[in-house]
């Protein structure tokens, strides 16, 4: 039979000489900014061909809206849903230059 005491330093772990390193946590990611949720009436008077520049302020400026809604403190919430006026914003063409000889 063998003897155990012999195989003794065999069973026993060998400490490590070099500490070892914890894992990096993971990188924390940032939450997502929140969206804001935009109302049907605002997503409308965004894409309506009516809607003034935005420098000019957020305000109709169809005729038969303008007198009545007014340019300070336009509600879209308001005129917007049910407004008979519609028409989405047509986007310019690009056109092909052509010559034109004359």
């Amino acid at each position: 039979m063998m003897d155990e005491t012999k195989f003794a330093h065999a069973r026993q772990p060998i400490a490590p000489t070099e500490p070892v390193a914890a894992a990096p946590p993971p990188p924390e990611t940032p939450a997502p900014p929140a969206v804001p949720v935009v109302s049907e009436a605002v997503a409308r008077f965004k894409s309506c061909r009516w809607r003034s520049d935005p420098e000019a302020g957020e305000f109709c400026t169809h005729r038969d809206v303008l007198p009545f809604a007014g340019k300070e403190g336009f509600n879209a919430e308001s005129w917007c849903p049910e407004c008979d006026y519609y028409k989405l914003r047509r986007t310019p063409k690009k056109r092909e230059r052509v010559d034109y000889s004359y």
